[in-house]
């Protein structure tokens, strides 16, 4: 059975968010009840198509479901879905989104009746706020979260990605919001209600650089087609055969990369250390690794890549994601059937391995039943008690993660009341505090006034432990004896060389949740591949799918994968926690982030998989919508972007223009017959747009009902009035570096935001309240320890590193 079969879905409504969620509950198990209309939700009608023109998005989203369908102009619908409801538990309701013809239900009166009933609605921008109720798309989303201005050619336009970004990682999070709550009722019995903001959820991708711009001041712009500040290369090239993913973060990768292109005048000039160095000569380098990098292949230089530790990967067409069969092995790639076709999807990235999920699926005919697997009983929640218990308080997490990916996970987890301590080394702290050892650094303590290692570690409590000492490994067992959960992201050989892997932990703690946060997965033949948040989107085959018709493969942001391997990590390990404590069985989650980025290429995936014809790229237009795009608009290098997200919309946007003949002509009241006089519409647009401030055109295009968006700079999300009409900005003040804000995550049970209960650790901050308090060592002890820096408050020089690491080999 799976780790969620004892629970009951209803979906209602029509939003790819709610469906993503949805499904991965079926994914484990669940009952999952699709609610539709008598036409079929209108996400069935989604472009790409399979041959026989069933939608491949909503293939992707809906497997593994149960279709039932309501028709309004029955006297019964509303009761069935009432009864529906009632017998759940847990409501994803995606109306806010679009109704899609749902019969009208008194949720209150059913709550009344049913105290523990979930439910999770959602909407684009929230209840209230100056955008609440403005149209919007996956793109225009986007662009108003600084996911488009800072992609493609530097003189424009902004090139964005395709739509379904916005459904995935309105999914994800959807996800965590319900099963925390899952969590939750299992300790007081109380049923609880989230609301989502889309708009927020997209944040989680660009907020780390929405606060190194509140750091560092307004210094990013878009510098072209694969390059993206604060280093270089970082990108996507041409070889000799196929393109190749390049990620130089450290002098050392820079080097090694040098070195291997036999570029050794680049690698010893000292004004091109440091990747904010080579920004500024980028054609003077590009002039020279570009002809280098196409003498041998992308294959070729992956392999010399791995043996010289460099984050380089090959960048996959979508076919070859589909032939890759690693990924089928370990259900990255699943079957799944579509009425009377067969193809292949991107399957479920929480790779649980005592509780595996399923591995593909039907996607359901409308109103069809699906055949299930024995379901689990239901488990009876404890009487509601009227608490304000946050759902994940009683659960203790060890968090031996870094960076973001790790630490966005733990941070969602702490926010959520989960127990969160945050181990790091003074040998070898956090590398978002900074890598840089030399005297000035540590001696000002700059590591303590990292703004983006503040934002992914609130609400966690610290300690310091040199792992590589038997009596830092002892104290850290002591720790995981009576931990609910560990979490790393460290490469899949270093818990296990030191002596905590799963073997090892598992007869410690039977119940303890771990999971392996690495790029490729524990059993990958790429395991030891070097890897960034840039390399997972490298390797996802979302590039190939971005960008111009005839242009090269696109990245759409500078780490987009590290966000996302964190929000998968969430319900990962928020699915195995469910099940542990139902069960008392723990179990081992090997996680890899590069198959977390696939669900963002899946469309593709399903129709490709079905036809065998590549993917169309429409560049900054949509298959669906016409027009779209992203237009200019007054002053140096503003942008909107514009889309008729449905034929009711185009009159509207017709008669801003001034156009009342393309308004009443008949001919163009479809998507279909505007795409013949497109580039008409899109000049008109410009030439709109061209004369008006970004934030006028919006006002003005919103107030007549079309759907549009500014393109904003991470740093413009600071001061976005929607960010703080909601309160989603949060501020703290924290030694070292003072007050600061912090975002809050996109889901709240109340008006306001779950609290920052308290600032990101210091270094050791918590070692005397942890090691003393929970693991009883006395004053003595601590000092001893102190002494022979197994822990310790402050980061070591490069220099006394060094001298450690001599005395540890004498």
């Amino acid at each position: 059975m799976g780790a969620l079969s004892h629970l009951r879905i209803v979906e209602i409504g029509s939003a790819a968010a709610t469906s993503y969620c949805a499904r991965l509950f079926a994914d484990f198990g669940a009952d999952v009840q699709k609610v539709e209309p008598r036409h079929g939700d209108p996400l069935r009608r989604t472009a790409p198509l399979t041959p026989k023109g069933r939608s491949a998005w909503f293939a992707f989203l809906n497997f593994n479901k149960s279709s039932v369908v309501l028709d309004t102009r029955d006297a019964g619908a509303a009761s069935r879905l009432r009864e529906l409801i009632a017998g759940c538990d847990i409501l994803l309701d995606g109306r806010g989104i679009a109704a899609a013809d749902c019969p009208e239900i008194d949720l209150d009166a059913i709550r009344r009746d049913h105290p523990g009933l979930i439910h999770l609605d959602l909407a684009w921008f929230g209840d209230r706020g100056p955008y609440a109720n403005f149209a919007a798309t996956d793109s225009t989303i986007r662009a108003l979260t600084g996911l488009v201005k800072l992609v493609g050619p530097e003189q424009g336009p902004p090139m964005h990605a395709p739509d379904f970004q916005t459904g995935i990682l309105g999914g994800l999070w959807s996800f965590i919001a319900a099963a925390s709550s899952v969590l939750g009722r299992m300790h007081d019995g109380r049923g609880r209600e989230n609301h989502i903001s889309l708009f927020e959820a997209s944040i989680a991708v660009t907020e780390y650089i929405m606060f190194e711009a509140f750091q560092r001041g307004d210094i990013m712009r878009r510098i072209g087609v694969n390059r993206f500040w604060p280093t270089f290369p970082v990108g996507i090239y041409e070889t000799k055969q196929g393109w190749l993913g390049v990620t130089t973060v450290t002098p050392a990768q820079w080097r090694a990369f040098c070195e291997m292109l036999g570029l050794n005048e680049l690698r010893d000039d000292p004004t091109l250390v440091m990747g904010v160095d080579r920004l500024r000569h980028v054609a003077e380098i590009e002039a020279k690794i570009l002809p280098k990098l196409k003498q041998r292949t992308a294959q070729e230089w992956f392999a010399e890549g791995l043996k010289r530790k460099i984050p380089i990967v090959p960048v996959p067409e979508v076919a070859d994601l589909i032939a890759d069969e690693e990924k089928r092995a370990r259900g990255a790639i699943v079957p799944i059937t579509i009425g009377d076709e067969t193809g292949f999807s991107a399957g479920t990235m929480q790779r649980l391995t005592a509780t595996p999920p399923l591995r593909g699926g039907r996607v359901p005919d409308l109103g069809e039943q699906q055949a299930r697997r024995e379901a689990a009983p239901r488990v009876p929640a404890p009487k509601p008690a009227a608490t304000d218990r946050l759902p994940l308080e009683g659960i203790r997490v060890v968090d031996f993660s870094m960076g973001w990916a790790g630490p966005i996970c733990t941070r969602t987890l702490a926010d959520l009341g989960a127990d969160v301590i945050k181990i790091e080394a003074t040998q070898y702290p956090d590398w978002w505090r900074g890598v840089d050892r030399r005297p000035a650094y540590v001696l000002e303590q700059m590591y303590e006034k990292s703004v983006r290692y503040c934002i992914m570690n609130r609400n966690k409590r610290g300690i310091t432990l040199d792992l590589t000492r038997s009596k830092g490994l002892e104290l850290a067992k002591r720790l995981l004896a009576d931990a609910d959960l560990v979490v790393d992201n460290y490469s899949v050989e270093v818990l296990p060389k030191l002596g905590l892997g799963y073997d090892v932990l598992s007869k410690i703690n039977p119940k303890l949740v771990m999971m392996s946060m690495s790029a490729f997965g524990a059993g990958s033949v790429h395991r030891d591949c070097r890897a960034y948040g840039s390399t997972l989107e490298q390797g996802s085959g979302l590039p190939s799918v971005v960008g111009d018709p005839d242009g090269p493969p696109v990245m759409s942001h500078t780490a987009f994968g590290d966000a996302v391997g964190g929000l998968n990590g969430a319900a990962a390990v928020l699915t195995a926690l469910i099940h542990a404590k139902l069960t008392g069985q723990g179990q081992f989650i090997d996680l890899a982030q590069i198959e977390c980025m696939m669900p963002f290429a899946a469309p593709w995936i399903v129709a490709h998989s079905t036809s065998c014809e590549p993917p169309t790229k429409y560049g900054n237009r949509h298959p669906d919508f016409v027009p779209h795009g992203c237009f200019r608009c007054a002053g140096e290098d503003n942008w909107i972007v514009v889309a008729a997200s449905d034929d009711a919309m185009w009159p509207k946007l017709a008669r801003l223009l001034g156009r009342e003949d393309w308004a009443a002509d008949a001919a163009l009241k479809t998507a279909a017959g505007r795409r013949a006089i497109e580039a008409e519409i899109e000049a008109a647009i410009t030439a709109w747009t061209a004369v008006r401030d970004a934030d006028a055109a919006m006002t003005a295009l919103q107030s007549a009902g079309v759907a549009s968006g500014v393109a904003r700079l991470p740093i413009d999300l600071l001061e976005d009035p929607q960010l703080h009409a909601r309160g989603f900005i949060q501020h703290v003040d924290r030694a070292f570096i003072g007050r600061h804000p912090q975002p809050s995550m996109p889901f709240r049970e109340s008006d306001a935001p779950f609290a920052i209960r308290s600032v990101p650790p210091t270094l050791g901050e918590h070692n005397r309240e942890i090691l003393g308090g929970m693991l009883g060592l006395s004053d003595a002890e601590l000092d001893e320890l102190t002494r022979e820096g197994i822990i310790g408050t402050e980061m070591l020089m490069e220099e006394q590193l060094v001298k450690e690491k001599k005395r540890a080999a004498g």
